[in-house]
């Protein structure tokens, strides 16, 4: 039989006391007679609250250098996060919200969204320097609730959304920009509105959405088709997601799913083939800050509804190595 050194090529630690926390380290505490292990465990933790309370706002960005915009009620302000606390920078030209968010912190991408309440859905895509917002390429078709989205400023997909011509209803549409317009290509398998997705232009994933009322569908892009997988746990809609694509991790937070009116806390994880519990949010929200809003194992969930308190709120998302006893049965 194999020993632990022939496999990973070092012997397990023999220590009188526990070792300093590394991730996946493996030691024999002598005192204690016990086998232990470092394991990650990830949770949400308050961080600072962003200076205008909204919701169905767009998100951009990390955990450390986060940047989030437009919203509802029609709201133009944009605020960057610098790991500790909000500081308000550029409006973007146009207020609205349902909008996609892109990329980075100092290179952002604006994505249609409405601009009133009710109003009419916008192709107009704006770009945010670090500074001020800027009138680039518009979309090819109007559309709100687009909250689907993937890859960068320069490199980036708009899936889904809620088009009111020629006919309402949710969208199957999929544009891809190359840093100076748009194109179609193709469509996701099953039409839906306030979707989440991240990753790239070849490798992306969304989840969630509506119709149906509370949807948990997922799709994964290889860069020329959609394909369905694993559905989440629980069916909701407009989430907030953090991650790297169709075959890393990539967690999925908060949502609505009626008849529960407040908003949600679970969080699920994505481990390239299926969904997973952990740990849930500490407040109840829906339509958070939508864009890849950081990664897997440091993301951030800001704002949303239903009530002031929630929607200025912001939680950050880590992971702490904690000792765990190897138990054998």
């Amino acid at each position: 039989m194999a020993t632990y050194k022939a496999i990973h090529g070092i012997k397990v630690q023999y220590r009188d006391s526990d070792a300093t926390a590394v991730e996946g380290d493996v030691w024999y505490n002598s005192t204690e007679g016990k086998l232990k292990m470092y394991a990650a465990a990830e949770s949400w933790a308050s961080g600072g609250n962003a200076n205008t309370a909204r919701n169905d706002v767009a998100a951009a960005g990390t955990q450390t250098a986060g940047l989030v915009f437009g919203g509802s009620p029609n709201k133009n302000e944009t605020e960057s996060y610098d790991g500790s606390s909000w500081t308000e920078v550029g409006d973007l030209n146009q207020a609205r919200f349902s909008l996609g968010g892109i990329g980075t912190q100092t290179a952002a991408l604006a994505a249609g969204g409405e601009k009133a309440a009710p109003g009419p859905e916008t192709a107009l895509t704006e770009l945010f320097n670090g500074t001020s917002w800027t009138e680039v390429g518009d979309l090819n078709k109007e559309r709100s609730s687009a909250r689907g989205t993937a890859g960068t400023s320069t490199a980036a997909l708009v899936v889904g959304g809620f088009q009111k011509a020629p006919s309402e209803g949710a969208s199957t549409l999929v544009e891809q920009y190359n840093g100076t317009s748009w194109t179609e290509i193709a469509d996701i398998n099953t039409g839906r509105y306030s979707v989440s997705g991240c990753g790239t232009t070849t490798a992306a994933i969304i989840n969630n959405g509506r119709p149906p009322t509370s949807s948990g569908k997922t799709e994964s892009w290889n860069g020329s088709a959609w394909t369905e997988v694993a559905d989440l746990n629980t069916g909701r809609y407009a989430t907030g997601i953090a991650g790297a694509g169709p075959s890393t991790s990539t967690i999925v937070f908060g949502g609505y799913n009626p008849p529960n009116s407040t908003g949600m806390t679970v969080t699920e994880q994505w481990n390239g083939t299926a969904w997973t519990e952990v740990n849930d949010l500490s407040t109840q929200r829906y339509s958070p800050a939508n864009g890849t809003l950081g990664t897997s194992g440091s993301a951030l969930a800001t704002l949303g509804a239903p009530t002031p308190s929630v929607a200025g709120a912001t939680e950050e998302w880590a992971a702490a190595a904690t000792i765990e006893t190897v138990a054998f049965d």
